[in-house]
């Protein structure tokens, strides 16, 4: 799951509307009726390189990157890239002021000294953001994540203030479909998205803090997900696992918090060598083992454990850095994490 709560009604706001006065009865209203928006249904295939670019007709999508870097000190970095899409109405982008697409990018580097952020936001069918599925090229003011000529090799640079990054990152492994083929469930009512993933780059580059310049190395993940309806009514929010294991294996695991109910969970385990395998939610665990209050005042969980038996996986993972508060226009927990047996990764929290 990503956030893409906050880039609807951010959007809303930049287009000049205001959001519905009544309580949405889901998390930010994504359980509402999506028509006449495309509906995601089961058995689409996805297609490449057309999937890495933008998806009209849809409402909402994501180009969701993450990496766990070290420095030639040791030391822990953590970084995020993520553009999204919204769209106030169906229908193509057009070149011009009158296109449906609306943009928002969030950047985010975790490290020695604390977490920083920064968002920027930008209309469609001006040139101010965009994606091209070949060359691959997705762009926000002048944050971009370029590849040469799909996403095998990406180039990803972003700055806020006082910090920034300019990473390359390669892959030599194939492309990971989560759920069935790509159609990944978020509720069991039918709310779906279509979601793949690039979790095996090998990153290098530098991140910048202040006046300084780290080299750094590690690995990254790229997701990608669209959808126009992915929640339920009384969805309340999610907790999202991206981890990189000990050994090469890789594993993403979701859970969408129900108001009432028991959360619905799934995931995907990942081979070293990039064969995958869809788990379902009776296989998976997922336990808060200590609370953080950040200086909002919020309280989040932010060491858990997690427990997948049936792939001989029981880990806790513990942020890097718990007060990684993601304080843009609608807030989110998002950091870097260790996972015991010398693992890294990322968790995403909301609703909190």
């Amino acid at each position: 799951m990503k956030t893409e709560a906050w880039v609807l009604m951010a959007c809303l706001l930049l287009a000049g509307c205001d959001p519905p006065a009544p309580e949405p009865k889901s998390f930010a209203g994504l359980g509402a009726d999506a028509a006449p928006f495309k509906q995601v249904v089961p058995g689409a295939p996805l297609v490449f390189p057309r999937d890495h670019g933008a998806h009209d007709g849809f409402r909402i999508e994501w180009w969701y990157v993450t990496a766990n870097l070290k420095d030639e000190q040791g030391r822990d970095w953590g970084v995020q890239w993520t553009l999204f899409r919204s769209a106030l109405r169906p229908g193509p982008e057009t070149a011009d002021w009158h296109s449906p697409n609306l943009w928002m990018g969030h950047a985010a580097l975790t490290g020695p000294g604390g977490h920083q952020v920064s968002e920027t936001l930008a209309r469609g069918g001006v040139g101010q953001a965009g994606v091209e599925a070949q060359p691959f090229h997705a762009w926000i003011n002048d944050w971009s994540l370029q590849g040469s000529p799909g996403v095998d090799r990406l180039q990803m640079r972003a700055s806020g203030q006082g910090f920034g990054y300019d990473l390359a990152l390669t892959s030599d492994r194939p492309l990971v479909l989560h759920g069935a083929q790509g159609y990944s469930e978020k509720s069991g009512k039918g709310q779906a998205s279509y979601y793949f993933s690039q979790p095996f780059y090998a990153v290098s580059g530098e991140v910048e803090r202040g006046a300084q310049r780290i080299a750094v190395t590690g690995q990254a993940w790229l997701d990608r997900e669209w959808s126009s309806q992915p929640l339920a009514a009384g969805q309340s929010g999610w907790d999202w696992f991206s981890l990189h294991l000990a050994k090469g294996a890789k594993l993403m695991l979701f859970q969408v918090r129900e108001a009432q109910g028991l959360p619905y969970r799934a995931g995907t385990w990942v081979d070293a060598q990039g064969r995958s395998r869809a788990l379902q939610g009776e296989q998976i665990t997922l336990t808060p083992l200590a609370w953080t209050t950040l200086a909002n005042g919020k309280r989040l969980p932010t060491r858990w454990r997690v427990a997948v038996p049936s792939i001989q996986v029981d880990v806790e993972v513990d942020a890097l850095e718990p007060q990684a508060w993601m304080g843009t226009r609608f807030p989110y927990w998002e950091g870097p994490v260790r996972v015991s047996g010398n693992g890294r990764g990322y968790l995403e929290m909301t609703g909190y």
